[in-house]
C-alpha cells in the first residue's frame, strides 16, 4: 500500500441544471409547464410569452369595435353564478314567515350547521348551550325546518330522512314505513326471510317496499350543492377514420416563448462586463428552455405514437378490448429510460373517440390467463366482463364470486375468486346476496 497519484478516465452522468430543468419541463402538466414558463419571465429579462390566441383577438379587433372586442375578451364574466345553495332555499321559503328576532338567529345558526347533504349536524341540547336559549325553542325551529321542501331536509340520519319523504308520499305503501321505523337495520343488511316471518308478510311483500323505497331521495341537499368543476386540456388527440389513425399533439394553446432580440441587442454593446456576462448567461438559458421543450414535445410525441400502436383496438372497440402493456415494454422499444416514460405520461391526457384519459390509463395490469399461447388479460377486460355477467344474469338466483370465477376460467381468465371480489367492489357491484330480488 503506498500513496500516490494516478490518472484515470470514467463516464458518468453529471446532473447539470439544464438537465435537471428538462427532466422536470417533461413530467409538468400543462399547467405547471405555463407556471414554469411565467416564472421564467421573471427571472430572464429577455423572455417574453406570447399568447396563443393573442393574434386571433388583434385580428377580430381589425373588423369589430374595440367595445366589442372587450367584450370577448372579458366572455368568462358573462357567466352566470348557478351557487344556489340549500341555505338560500331554505332561506326563501322562511321569508313567507314571520319570525322574531331570536327565532331568525336560531334560523341562521341551524341553517349554518345543515351540511352539503342536507342532514342536520349538530344536536339541538348542544345547539341551546350556544346559543343559551331553551331546548324547546331549538326543537321548534327544527320542526320547521324539517316541514320545508325538499322533504327530508334537516334530517339528523338517513333513517329519519326516509321516514320524512314515506310520511310526505300519498303513494306510500304502509309497509315500507313499518320497515323503516322499526326494521332499518335489518332491511338494510337484507336479511328479509327472517323480517318476513317476523311482520308475517310474503318476500315480494317486502320486495315492492324495497323498490318503492329505492325511489326516495337519501340527500335530499344534494342537488343544490355546486362543486367546482375541473376541467382537463389533452395533450394529444387521437381520430380514427375507416381503418386509420390519426395522432395530434395539441400544443398550440402553450404560450410560444420569443426572444426579445432587440433589447438583447442594446444591451449586448454595454462596455461593463459583469452586464455582458450575465446577458450571455440569459441568452444560454433561453437556448436551453427552446431545446427542453422541444425535447419535451418530441417525446411525448413518441411515447403517444407507441400507445397508439401497442392499443389500437381500444380505439376501435372502445376501453373492453384494452391490452395488458407496461411502462418498460414502452421504454424498451423507444430505447428511453423507464422513468423517462413515467415522467411523460405524468398528467397528461389523450382524446380519443371514447372520451379523455390519462396516458397511464393505457396501462393497465394484466392477468395471465389459462390459454396455451400464453396470452395476457388485462384488469380492464376482467373487470368489463364481470359487469356484462352481472347485468344479464337473473336477479332472482344472482351468481356468487365463486360462479363469476369459474366462468372467466372457462373464457381463459385464470382469476381468484379474491381477485373477482375486489374487482367488483372496485365497480361498486353489490354482493350477490343484496343483488338478489324475490319478484
Amino acid at each position: 500500500m503506498k500513496t500516490g497519484l494516478w490518472q484515470q478516465q470514467s463516464l458518468k452522468l453529471a446532473m447539470t441544471q439544464e438537465l435537471t430543468q428538462a427532466i422536470a419541463l417533461l413530467q409538468y402538466s400543462t399547467q405547471e409547464l405555463t407556471e414554469f414558463l411565467e416564472s421564467k419571465v421573471v427571472e430572464n429579462p429577455f423572455i417574453q410569452l406570447e399568447a396563443p390566441d393573442l393574434k386571433a383577438l388583434n385580428k377580430k379587433g381589425q373588423q369589430r369595435s374595440s367595445r366589442s372586442q372587450t367584450e370577448d375578451k372579458n366572455w368568462i364574466e358573462h357567466i352566470p353564478d348557478s351557487s344556489y345553495t340549500i341555505t338560500d332555499h331554505l332561506n326563501t321559503q322562511f321569508q313567507l314567515i314571520n319570525l322574531t328576532k331570536s327565532q331568525k338567529r336560531i334560523l341562521d345558526f341551524l341553517l349554518y350547521n345543515i351540511d352539503e347533504n342536507g342532514y342536520m349536524k349538530i344536536d339541538g341540547a348542544d345547539a341551546a348551550n350556544l346559543l343559551a336559549v331553551e331546548k324547546k325553542e331549538i326543537t321548534h325551529m327544527m320542526n320547521m325546518i324539517k316541514r320545508m321542501e325538499p322533504a327530508g331536509i334537516g334530517a339528523r340520519d338517513l333513517r329519519e330522512c326516509l321516514l320524512m319523504q314515506i310520511e310526505s308520499r300519498l303513494d306510500a305503501p304502509f309497509l315500507a314505513e313499518v320497515i323503516i321505523r322499526d326494521h332499518f337495520i335489518e332491511f338494510a343488511n337484507k336479511t328479509w326471510k327472517p323480517l318476513s316471518k317476523k311482520l308475517n308478510v310474503e318476500m315480494k311483500e317486502i320486495q315492492q317496499a324495497a323498490d318503492f323505497i329505492k325511489t326516495l331521495n337519501p340527500k335530499p341537499g344534494a342537488c343544490f350543492y355546486y362543486d367546482s368543476s375541473s376541467y382537463v386540456r389533452p395533450d394529444m388527440a387521437v381520430l380514427v377514420a375507416d381503418e386509420t389513425i390519426e395522432v395530434y399533439l395539441l400544443d398550440d394553446d402553450l404560450p410560444k416563448v420569443v426572444f426579445q432580440r432587440d433589447y438583447f441587442d442594446k444591451m449586448a454593446v454595454h462596455s461593463d462586463i459583469d452586464v455582458k456576462k450575465f446577458i450571455r448567461e440569459k441568452e444560454k438559458d433561453y437556448q436551453w428552455l427552446l431545446k427542453s421543450l422541444k425535447q419535451r414535445q418530441q417525446t411525448i410525441q413518441r411515447v403517444g405514437l407507441k400507445i397508439v400502436e401497442k392499443q389500437r383496438a381500444f380505439f376501435f372497440e372502445g376501453p373492453g378490448s384494452l391490452q395488458p402493456l407496461t411502462m418498460k415494454e414502452v421504454a424498451d422499444e423507444l430505447q428511453i429510460h423507464e422513468s423517462t416514460v413515467s415522467r411523460t405520461v405524468r398528467e397528461k391526457y389523450m382524446q380519443t373517440p371514447f372520451g379523455t384519459y390519462e396516458l397511464k390509463f393505457f396501462f393497465p395490469s394484466g392477468l395471465a390467463a389459462a390459454q396455451s399461447d400464453g396470452e395476457m388479460t388485462s384488469s380492464n377486460q376482467v373487470k368489463t366482463r364481470i359487469e356484462t355477467l352481472v347485468s344479464s344474469e337473473d336477479k332472482r338466483k344472482p351468481m356468487s364470486d365463486q360462479a363469476i370465477c369459474t366462468i372467466l376460467e372457462e373464457e381463459g381468465m385464470t382469476v381468484s375468486r379474491r381477485t373477482v371480489a375486489k374487482y367488483r367492489e372496485q365497480l361498486q357491484i353489490p354482493s350477490s346476496t343484496k343483488r338478489k330480488r324475490y319478484d
